[in-house]
């Protein structure tokens, strides 16, 4: 006899992820395929993204991969549709693409990673929000989960592009939140600390451990998996009552460092 009657499963819920051919979305995407949501991966990478659908595939779950360059407004509004008609329809959005934008202020080419950074780290997510509207609105429960980080929650030297667009995400993600809220369409983020992904993989081992050991509460950088496991609790049916909530995942760096 069952005790409880919210459902903490996604099986059968189609999933957008963006930035799926690595790190925390590539995680994210094997996490939620096994739970057995309906996989739509995009990535402006090609071969890698084929990689993570050939291997999800071969694990027996449904999926297809789109390549998406999440700054090309039509590319969105051409691809978004597209993965509603194949599946029949838009359960899940996780804006998870992203990239590093980091310059001084006064650097001769600052204007364009800082216009490079808000393209991808916030437009981006407004864009393939706006498209995928229409299909959360027909959903039993719609879920949004931008990935913003916890330079939105702090700062960095040289990092204010990043920052800046970080910081827009928590501001976009509550706002939607409190736009939606008639519509049982729930709106939250994650905010990563230091995790091993592709933006750290040029950090040395050694710099890895001494910043983990000075400021991680933890000593230690995560795996992007365990940030896909708490973007999975804030999409579960249960947690209908969590919308506009900016999730640290970041082994106690704020709190250490507040």
């Amino acid at each position: 006899m069952k005790l409880t009657k919210l459902s903490r499963s996604i099986e059968g819920k189609v999933a957008i992820i963006t930035g799926a051919a690595s790190g925390m979305g590539r995680s994210t995407a094997g996490l939620f395929a096994e739970q057995g949501a309906l996989v739509a991966v995009t990535d402006i990478n090609q071969d890698p993204l084929d990689q993570v659908v050939e291997e999800i595939s071969e694990a027996g779950y449904p999926v297809r991969g789109w390549p998406l360059d999440v700054s090309d407004r039509e590319a969105i509004e051409r691809v978004v549709p597209e993965i509603a008609e194949h599946f029949g329809g838009i359960d899940i959005v996780i804006n998870n693409a992203g990239i590093g934008a980091g310059a001084p202020v006064d650097d001769d080419d600052y204007e364009t990673v800082w216009q490079r950074g808000q393209d991808v780290l916030i437009t981006a997510h407004v864009r393939i929000i706006r498209a995928a509207l229409p299909f959360l609105r027909k959903a039993n429960g719609g879920r949004i989960v931008n990935i913003a980080s916890t330079e939105g929650l702090g700062a960095t030297k040289h990092a204010s592009a990043y920052s800046a667009a970080k910081t827009g995400v928590l501001g976009l993600t509550r706002s939607l939140a409190v736009e939606f809220g008639t519509e049982d369409i729930t709106v939250n983020c994650i905010c990563p600390g230091p995790i091993r992904t592709g933006l750290t993989d040029g950090i040395p081992e050694e710099q890895k451990q001494e910043y983990a050991r000075r400021r991680v509460a933890l000593k230690r950088y995560a795996d992007p998996e365990e940030v896909a496991h708490m973007t999975l609790s804030l999409v579960l049916p249960a947690a209908g009552y969590v919308t506009g909530v900016a999730l640290p995942v970041d082994g106690g760096l704020t709190i250490r460092n507040a």
